[in-house]
């Protein structure tokens, strides 16, 4: 006997606006201690001072708060299937965030990237979303961070934890609202 296989969303409500930015703030909020962690033993690392701190705990925090962040995103936003969506988040991040990081020469780009990438995976789409419209936000702001690394780095650093999941966010919203414009025209 053979089952057809039902969309894990299929008779799903929408998630609400609110949910989703929900989502995004708290997994914010616990990535900026992440971020900070990985940039201090980033840092840590690179100096020349004698007395400069050892990197490894820095770095170590800051790996490990990474999947809760993604569990964070995943749950809050209701992906219907946040476990492996969790473990995708984070296979995707390794996998773009470290040569993303090794081309562009800085580690917040390649954290931009690298977290982007993740969340566009761990966050709930919605039926009739579009992954395509997430990478390409993602795209942007890792783009964005890229040159503002050269230009502004003061810019890039206090504003790095905060572009992933937002441009995500952002592109889903700007994404609901061309629909609603096409049904309605």
């Amino acid at each position: 006997m053979v089952s057809a296989r039902r969309s894990p969303l299929a008779g799903a409500a929408p998630a609400s606006p609110r949910r989703k930015w929900r989502a995004i703030t708290y997994a914010t909020l616990l990535l900026a201690p992440a971020y900070w962690s990985l940039l201090a033993g980033v840092v840590s690392v690179a100096s020349d001072a004698a007395d400069a701190p050892p990197p490894g705990p820095y770095i170590a925090f800051g790996l490990c708060l990474v999947p809760f962040v993604f569990v964070v995103l995943a749950f809050l936003s209701e992906n219907p299937r946040a476990p492996g969506a969790v473990v995708k988040a984070m296979i995707l991040t390794l996998l773009v965030g470290i040569p993303v990081s090794a081309v562009a020469t800085d580690a917040v780009t390649g954290f931009v990237a690298g977290v982007g990438a993740g969340g566009v995976v761990a966050m709930r789409s919605e039926p009739g979303g579009s992954w395509r419209i997430r990478a390409l936000a993602v795209f942007a702001v890792s783009a964005w961070a890229l040159v503002t690394a050269r230009v502004v780095p003061e810019a890039v650093l206090l504003l790095g934890p905060v572009l992933p999941f937002t441009s995500i966010g952002v592109a889903d919203h700007l994404h609901e609202l061309r629909r609603e414009r096409a049904a309605r025209g």
